[in-house]
């Protein structure tokens, strides 16, 4: 650990709690057409988005309908930024920048969500400075397992992949790290608890964990 020169983080579940809200957004929609959907289901989702499975396109297979999700879309937002209008951001993150940033380790994020809702989030929180770059979706990168993301950031920190530490809380993003060659410690949650996460070199139960790491 002495070694790390650079820290990527995911976003989503590793800096704020958003999965759990966006996952119950798609519960209560279909609760509300009598399907079921279970996190199991929405596993390919986490650290991904939907482009490997999409759960508006399951809906509309279980049921035989369509949606209007123009309608749809927007409705599910509204609740989800509702159910986290009071979230901050994870239990021991300040704590950690403030040791990175005393010890010259550098910092970015690197997430297979957009930049309006990543750098949204940042900025609401007023952390947003404290990152060299933040790497999202939009803006153009395709999403993990490719380990697109996570190399561009290396690449922005101009260290070797040995020097740099990927933060994740998804199959996905382990799976991605992996591919980039670039060691991972892996941080589970309510959302990710029970999937594959055998690829990272790490596991701590919180970004405490991770700041006892570092200085260990």
């Amino acid at each position: 650990m002495k070694q790390i020169k650079a820290i990527i983080f995911d976003f989503d579940g590793v800096l704020v709690d958003t999965e759990w809200a966006i996952f119950q957004s798609w519960v209560r929609l279909y609760e509300r057409e009598a399907q079921h959907i279970s996190i199991a289901d929405y596993a390919p989702c986490l650290g991904a988005g939907y482009s490997h499975w999409n759960p508006a396109d399951q809906l509309e297979k279980l049921t035989g309908k369509s949606y209007d999700w123009e309608i749809e879309t927007p409705a599910r937002q509204a609740e989800i930024e509702a159910d986290l209008a009071q979230m901050g951001i994870m239990d021991g993150a300040m704590a950690l920048f403030d040791y990175c940033d005393a010890e010259g380790i550098e910092m970015t994020v690197a997430s297979s969500s957009s930049r309006r809702w990543v750098a949204g989030w940042l900025n609401k929180l007023g952390v947003y400075d404290r990152f060299k770059g933040v790497f999202c979706r939009t803006d153009g990168y395709p999403v993990k397992p490719n380990p697109a993301l996570f190399l561009a950031a290396r690449e922005l920190h101009g260290i070797p992949a040995q020097n740099c530490l990927v933060i994740e809380d998804s199959e996905n993003g382990t799976i991605a790290a992996q591919n980039a060659g670039i060691p991972c410690l892996a941080i589970a949650n309510r959302m990710t608890e029970n999937c594959n996460l055998s690829r990272a070199q790490y596991r701590k139960a919180d970004l405490h964990g991770l700041l006892e790491l570092l200085k260990a």
